[in-house]
């Protein structure tokens, strides 16, 4: 038996927890620092979150792209979600600002390639070829 990944359902939940981490977590969870837990700002798990979602949404959409739809606007918006993600690193300042638009296009393009799979005979998850 073998397992299949739905790689744009994993993109999705790497971006959801992104957009968790980088919103929700400060809000609630700024004590964090107290007790020697320091996952807010820390930027080496923030550059390996922008890694892993850079890797699985790259391979989600070049997978769709080559095996089912041949569409390159799902690939189009995840760079633009992707450009906002590394300006939100840069740009500390406007991190609130640009972390919204960052997830909106990310996720926006793991759907609709999702959406363009299930359109060309793709299953319910990306299988290799």
């Amino acid at each position: 038996m073998k397992l299949k990944i739905n790689w744009d359902g994993l993109g999705i939940a790497t971006s959801l927890v992104c957009a968790i981490h980088c919103v929700v977590l400060p809000l609630l969870l700024t004590s964090l620092p107290f007790f020697g837990i320091n996952i807010i700002h820390n930027i080496i798990f923030e550059w390996g979150m922008i890694a892993l979602a850079f890797f699985v949404g790259v391979y989600a959409l070049v997978h769709g792209y080559k095996t089912h739809h041949k569409k390159y606007l799902p690939i189009a918006l995840f760079f633009i979600g992707f450009v906002f993600l590394v300006l939100k690193q840069i740009f500390i300042a406007y991190e609130f600002y640009l972390i919204f638009p960052a997830i909106f296009f990310i996720i926006s393009a793991h759907i609709y390639n999702y959406t363009l799979c299930t359109k060309n005979s793709c299953t319910s998850t990306h299988h290799s070829h």
